[in-house]
């Protein structure tokens, strides 16, 4: 009995000793990827630090890293400052919608270039992409004057409604999904009787939920961060989204270093939305990503 013991013993420490470099080494990656961590978010940890001081601790040096007393008025000031609870408004219905439409659009149109056959299918599918390639210094020009000539200028419509017509990159990514999923249920159900309208709705769209969250993640932050498109669409100050808004709030305060605390606060509350958008989809947005490599 003893005996047994002892090699039981014996096998038990030579287990530990060939999985302590392995432990060790995972113990590493992880300790220099909290590092990494730690640096790339250090501005916003600045930033949320940085709200929470009174104006005199703004400047101070050494630099005041952990404000005292927590100054959380600094909010209401700086959300009162311009009518920000508009613009909230307004950045959260177009982003809504233009994920709606980025879902729909391009689930709809990625299962025609993945699963129907038709004469110059893969022509047409290059010619989308290649439209990936022209910068948006060429295409505002002529977008702009389109959507004067439709009288859409100072509306939400040129912000939503090219959506609905599909993006090239959000195609691409559902494409490449879609063509990791088997044929035969697809076949299966049209031997049922399924069109192909039903097909795509009530088989790959369910299927297809982990890529089009990301999809939903990417197109929010897109229009969420989006300066530019607002800035020459949108001339009503009532209509603004929030990017334009804290410029705005840049321009009337004159940089001055004594409203940074108030600028850090309307930053802060302006990128949280995205945070705790990641921070519930983060495991769909990772495994939608990594299911669109599986297959070219």
């Amino acid at each position: 009995m003893s005996d047994r013991v002892a090699v039981i013993a014996t096998h038990v420490r030579r287990g530990l000793f060939q999985s302590a470099p392995g432990v060790g080494r995972h113990a590493a990656i992880h300790f220099v990827l909290l590092i990494v961590a730690f640096i790339f978010a250090l501005p916003f940890l600045w930033m949320a630090s940085t709200s929470l001081k009174e104006a005199t601790q703004v400047e101070s040096f050494p630099p005041v890293y952990i404000p005292s007393p927590v100054v959380w008025e600094n909010y209401v000031e700086a959300l009162t400052f311009l009518p920000f609870h508009q613009y909230f408004f307004n950045t959260t219905l177009i982003s809504a919608l233009v994920i709606v439409g980025d879902v729909l659009s391009a689930s709809f149109v990625a299962y025609g270039f993945a699963r129907l056959r038709a004469p110059g299918r893969n022509f047409l599918f290059i010619v989308m992409i290649s439209t990936m390639i022209v910068p948006l210094a060429v295409r505002l020009l002529p977008t702009f004057l389109l959507f004067k000539w439709m009288n859409w200028v100072n509306t939400f419509l040129p912000l939503i409604v090219p959506a609905f017509f599909g993006t090239p990159y959000f195609i691409f990514f559902v494409r490449q999904f879609y063509r990791t999923i088997p044929q035969e249920l697809s076949d299966a159900a049209r031997v049922d009787g399924a069109s192909e309208f039903r097909i795509w709705w009530q088989i790959m769209v369910p299927l297809s939920r982990p890529v089009l969250i990301a999809i939903g993640i990417f197109a929010f932050a897109n229009v969420w961060n989006d300066f530019l498109y607002p800035l020459v669409f949108l001339t009503d100050r009532t209509k603004w989204t929030i990017s334009i808004a804290l410029s705005a709030m840049i321009d009337a305060t004159g940089e001055d270093i004594q409203f940074w605390n108030l600028m850090m606060a309307a930053a802060f509350a302006s990128v949280a939305p995205m945070v705790v958008v990641f921070g519930f989809a983060q495991r769909y947005f990772t495994q939608g990503v990594t299911l669109t490599g599986i297959k070219g």
